[in-house]
């Protein structure tokens, strides 16, 4: 036999000195593990994927509700527009203000807790489960309830205000210097606990002997934390901190029912913004362009922090 000759059986039927019956036996298993894939992935092409593209190409478009005429390809001229749009880039910078602003808070005290939670308490259970509630709660329900506490008439908040003696309290949500940090109060106390819950599971996979180890060396409670609990942690930390500020960043229920982005537009966030655009003003696709142009500039942001992060695991 040839060496051609030789090369041809090879591509066709595999490595010459593999039984055939193995190759068929791990092309059938092959599709059976696509065959277990399939329902799992087939929803989210669906109802991600697809939605996805749809969007981004509903960006170069000037799809508007209510038109008689068929849909125009426009090119890039929603996003040249977008670029001058100064409201949008100061509802953008909005956005990055709440977010931080949520994210950051919603982190150091979610630490806190779980750090507590995780300490041998009477009664922990009953605690661990009294820390979730808020995240058990819709964001709809959670706007509704934080507008009655910050309710300028009979809110609980200005009405202890006033019981202390400390004024006549003031419309929270109304007002243009107090509108965003009250909402960023309210997404920090609304976020908190599925932060708490990834915290504390990471607290709960230290090993308990590297902090007797610790102990018996002489190390204090600061630097047990700074040398066994915190780099233990620090994965889980840095997951929870990028998704959070997705999360928050990405918001929409929740500022909607608190304020609708106002007073004057300080606590209109991009959501809000190109909401307004699509479902308001019918322009959908300057939102779509909108959407893109979030993904991307966020994209952006996250990489260049999880590059950080990750590079000053890998120095130390």
């Amino acid at each position: 036999m040839t060496l051609a000759s030789a090369t041809v059986r090879s591509g066709r039927h595999g490595p010459p000195g593999e039984p055939r019956g193995e190759r068929s036996g791990r092309t059938g298993r092959s599709a059976g593990t696509w065959f277990l894939v399939l329902p799992a992935l087939i929803p989210i092409l669906v109802l991600s994927v697809g939605p996805l593209l749809y969007g981004i190409t509903l960006a170069f478009t000037d799809a508007q509700s209510g038109r008689t005429r068929s849909t125009q390809w426009v090119g890039v001229l929603n996003f040249q527009d977008l670029l001058h749009d100064g409201l949008f880039w100061e509802s953008f910078r909005i956005g990055l203000v709440w977010a931080l602003g949520v994210t950051v808070p919603q982190f150091v005290l979610a630490l806190g807790l779980a750090l507590l939670l995780n300490e041998r308490l009477r009664m922990r259970w009953l605690a661990r489960a009294l820390a979730i509630v808020p995240w058990a709660m819709p964001e709809v329900v959670v706007g509704i309830m934080w507008r009655l506490v910050y309710s300028p008439d009979a809110g609980i908040l200005n009405e202890t205000i006033r019981d202390l003696g400390l004024g006549d309290g003031r419309d929270w949500l109304t007002g243009l210097a107090t509108a965003l940090p009250a909402v960023i109060v309210v997404g920090v106390w609304a976020g908190m606990p599925q932060t708490t819950v990834a915290l504390l599971a990471g607290l709960q996979n230290t090993p308990h002997e590297l902090h007797e180890a610790a102990a018996l060396d002489g190390a204090g409670a600061w630097r047990r934390f700074r040398t066994v609990t915190w780099p233990a942690l620090r994965p889980v930390a840095l997951s929870i901190t990028a998704l959070n500020f997705i999360w928050n960043f990405n918001s929409f229920a929740l500022v909607y029912v608190l304020t609708n982005g106002g007073p004057g537009g300080r606590t209109r966030l991009p959501m809000l913004f190109a909401y307004e655009e699509a479902f308001r003003y019918g322009q959908f696709g300057y939102a779509a362009a909108m959407g893109c142009v979030m993904v991307a500039v966020i994209s952006v942001i996250l990489a260049v922090y999880l590059a950080g992060r990750l590079r000053g695991g890998e120095d130390r």
